[in-house]
């Protein structure tokens, strides 16, 4: 196939309805790529770190690599937790320190083997997190033996949590570093540099968000800035893109905004809350959907946690099991996630309580 069918169109529209290059990559291709870094950041290592590569995520190990040094990172995100526990079990050294931050397994069983094989090998298991965790899976994640601190989600972000584990005295710039995230990672949105390290987070690769944020703090170099300021300009047009696209639905009293398009979820939520939502879906078209809630709905996860997803009471995510073949996902992208929303709105009401909507 043509590569130039994954690059841009040249079409601002087109393009903020299909998914990013990396999409069409196929998992075969993408995995063994992932197995190989791993392998390779795993040899010889003393000190690991599983956790998300988003700006919570890569502050927690900017903090653990000022008290272990150059520990290896294995970039995983929530639906990949299994895996990167895996490449743990599988390359980690024997007497390994491991460190988990800022995520969450959905249950016991995918995670349970993986931490087995590594408790035997590793001499301490350190798990940062604050999400919603079912308290069953919290105590039996501590019965293997794992130091497990879960931090409250609606003060505290993942970062805050390292911070105060962790025992150590850190430079001014790197506890407003975790100041800032938080700012960002909890939508309380009262700094504007938090919105930067969240794009930058999610633009540039782990390795350089880190050693840029461990010298820096929160406050990114003019030639970081420069290059979010570039991207901004695509940024911004397609968040005004998918503002546009939004249908309004009343659920049980609530008004819950829908959209659909590749945009940054959290601007295009806090937009449609202003349009009067109080919990919003933003479906991309890769098939996943990012939920945001407000003061008066803060139920995303429970809605999450029907479709294989979940996170917070007011910020969440999912991927309804619906597609099956590539005519499905064509689907999608030609109706704008159609019966992604239909599923998700259908979540909705079984949350709230309010009968489903047929086919």
């Amino acid at each position: 196939m043509d590569d130039d069918l994954f690059e841009t169109t040249g079409s601002p529209e087109r393009d903020s309805r299909l998914p990013g290059r990396g999409f069409f990559v196929p998992d075969e291709i993408e995995d063994g790529r992932a197995e190989r870094q791993a392998a390779e950041a795993l040899a010889g290592t003393d000190v690991a770190i599983v956790a998300d590569p988003d700006a919570d995520g890569l502050a927690c190990v900017a903090l653990i690599r000022e008290v272990e040094g150059e520990a290896a990172l294995i970039p995983t995100g929530p639906h990949d937790l299994d895996t990167g526990l895996e490449y743990v079990a599988e390359f980690g050294e024997p007497g390994l320190t491991l460190y988990v931050c800022d995520l969450s397994p959905d249950d016991l069983d995918s995670v349970e083997s993986q931490l087995v094989t590594i408790g035997q090998r590793s001499d301490h298991i350190r798990w940062f997190d604050h999400h919603q965790w079912a308290p069953a899976v919290a105590d039996g994640v501590r019965e293997l033996g794992v130091d497990l601190v879960v931090g409250d989600s609606d003060e505290v972000c993942t970062a805050d949590v390292a911070l105060e584990e962790l025992e150590r005295e850190f430079a001014p710039h790197l506890v407003e570093l975790v100041a800032v995230t938080r700012d960002h990672d909890l939508w309380i949105r009262d700094d504007e540099r938090s919105g930067d390290l969240a794009d930058y987070a999610r633009w540039a690769e782990p390795e350089e968000y880190i050693e840029v944020v461990r010298d820096h703090g929160a406050d990114l170099p003019e030639e970081v800035q420069a290059i979010l300021a570039e991207r901004r300009e695509t940024k911004v047009d397609r968040i005004d893109r998918a503002i546009r696209r939004a249908s309004f639905h009343e659920i049980g009293g609530y008004t819950i905004g829908v959209t659909y398009g590749r945009c940054s979820q959290n601007e295009v939520a806090e937009g449609l809350r202003e349009q009067g939502s109080d919990a919003a879906v933003i479906v991309k078209p890769a098939g996943s959907a990012s939920l945001r809630g407000t003061d008066t709905f803060e139920r995303c996860h429970e809605v999450a946690a029907l479709l294989d997803g979940g996170g917070h009471p007011k910020a969440a995510g999912c991927k309804p099991p619906i597609y099956e073949d590539m005519l499905d996902y064509a689907h999608h992208w030609t109706t704008e996630g159609a019966t992604t929303k239909r599923v998700i709105l259908n979540a909705f009401r079984d949350v709230i309580g309010t009968e489903p909507v047929g086919e």
